[in-house]
């Protein structure tokens, strides 16, 4: 026997606002007064892309825009939509704009999925006003869409939805699923905040909870009765990975919170964006990336243990593979973030960076050039050069920077941690080539 569904349509659909008004969220871009809600209301587009993480309301903008405006509407996937139908659609516009003076109002879904050549595809009809252009994404456009189509639309930033308007989706999704069940569901408000805590700022993926939820609630009673309970909300997100995006914003965003994190020596942020990574199924190598260049870049020689400590760990993880690595991976997360932090080495780098760019082609000293031929030695390479080792102590005051740079100094070691030896180190050395220097004279 064949079972009518519970929900003719996803949750997620039959909740879609379909008007401005009834649109929850994104005020800084749609609220009143503002540019979009604007465009929208005086039917005046022009081609934009709405950027945001999943479940934020693009794709309901796109929506509420094809209801309230004027112009032939058209929607399409950049994953499922090929640059012939593109080019079909792109003429058909246009002969209806020359012809009729009818704009087409064009919405790309994913917009970032199309190549170069399909995203050129637009530019001509962009700039000619046929059509109308709305991109949406969860990729950054600086980097997903190409710089002469992006310099001719406008760029709108979407957020991920706060606790207090997913809550206010939800109980629009609580109204639909008590017209689909045909009497009142028993869905306790607390299940429904879990659910936006959940939901991570998505409107679908707690809408689709809930509609999980009410659908095995309802089978599991019969349809006599519907109770949400904890444990059914459990079984639901079984399996459910947390959003994220292995290869978007999301995943560079989480690495580099991790990264500053460890710098800033908050082990309790580093170790939860580390283990969000983790768990998310992305390549745990990405984040001993991260520590082993936090371990140079931002301890350096305050502590040389934390690079042995961030190898070893990466070594680990080689060995053992996940899950049995995680621990080593976190030993070594936590240890940076603790670990005394220097930049010296990299300011020395900047530094000798910018003198090499600025003087490219210094000459080294003749007296620290290698002599292998009789002409060379002739020449004067190497006349004068001093062995460290013959003397005492294994110092001399010989010049070795070139010429021009002779009295620059780029290691300037902080004054804590291991550097603080090094920096006793250092200004001994110095004192011992300055006596020198002052005797030969």
């Amino acid at each position: 026997m064949v079972h009518k569904p519970l929900f003719m349509s996803p949750l997620s659909e039959l909740v879609r606002p379909a008007t401005m008004a009834e649109y929850i969220g994104q005020y800084n871009v749609a609220g009143e007064n503002s540019l979009l809600l604007k465009m929208i209301e005086n039917d005046d587009l022009s081609s934009f892309i709405l950027w945001g993480p999943p479940g934020c309301g693009k794709t309901t903008l796109a929506n509420i825009i094809a209801k309230q405006t004027q112009g032939v509407f058209i929607s399409m996937s950049a994953v499922t939509s090929g640059i012939k139908e593109v080019k079909d659609i792109m003429k058909d516009a246009e002969e209806k704009f020359n012809f009729f003076h009818q704009k087409t109002i064009l919405f790309i879904d994913e917009i970032h999925r199309f190549n170069k050549a399909q995203q050129d595809a637009f530019l001509s009809y962009v700039e000619n006003g046929s059509i109308v252009l709305i991109g949406a994404t969860t990729e950054n456009p600086s980097f997903s869409v190409i710089s002469p189509l992006l310099s001719r639309m406008r760029v709108f930033i979407l957020k991920p939805l706060e606790h207090e308007e997913l809550m206010k989706i939800l109980q629009r999704g609580l109204e639909k699923s008590t017209e689909a069940v045909g009497q009142e569901l028993d869905f306790p408000q607390q299940l429904l905040s879990d659910i936006a805590n959940i939901a991570g700022g998505d409107a679908r993926r707690a809408l689709g909870i809930m509609e999980m939820a009410v659908k095995l609630s309802y089978e599991n009673d019969g349809g006599k009765k519907v109770v949400i309970t904890k444990e059914i909300i459990q079984k639901v997100l079984q399996g459910r990975l947390p959003s994220y995006d292995k290869t978007g914003d999301y995943h560079y965003d989480y690495l580099s919170a991790l990264h500053k994190s460890m710098r800033n020596s908050d082990a309790d942020a580093a170790l939860y964006y580390a283990v969000k990574i983790l768990k998310s199924g992305d390549d745990p190598m990405s984040v001993m990336r991260r520590v082993i260049q936090c371990s140079s870049e931002d301890i350096g020689l305050a502590d040389p243990q934390a690079l042995q400590v961030a190898i070893s760990a990466r070594e680990a993880l080689q060995a053992l593979g996940m899950p049995e690595a995680t621990l080593s991976i976190l030993q070594a997360v936590v240890y940076n973030a603790l670990a005394p932090k220097s930049n010296s080495l990299y300011v020395a780098l900047e530094a000798i960076t910018h003198d090499i760019e600025t003087s490219p082609d210094l000459p080294v000293p003749l007296h620290i050039r290698n002599a292998p031929t009789k002409l060379m030695e002739q020449a004067g390479y190497g006349k004068g050069y001093k062995y460290a080792h013959d003397y005492e102590m294994p110092i001399t005051g010989m010049q070795c920077l070139p010429d021009k740079l002779k009295d620059r100094i780029y290691y300037k070691p902080k004054n804590f941690g291991f550097e603080q030896t090094m920096a006793k180190r250092l200004e001994k050395i110095r004192q011992i080539k300055e006596s020198m220097n002052n005797g030969e004279t």
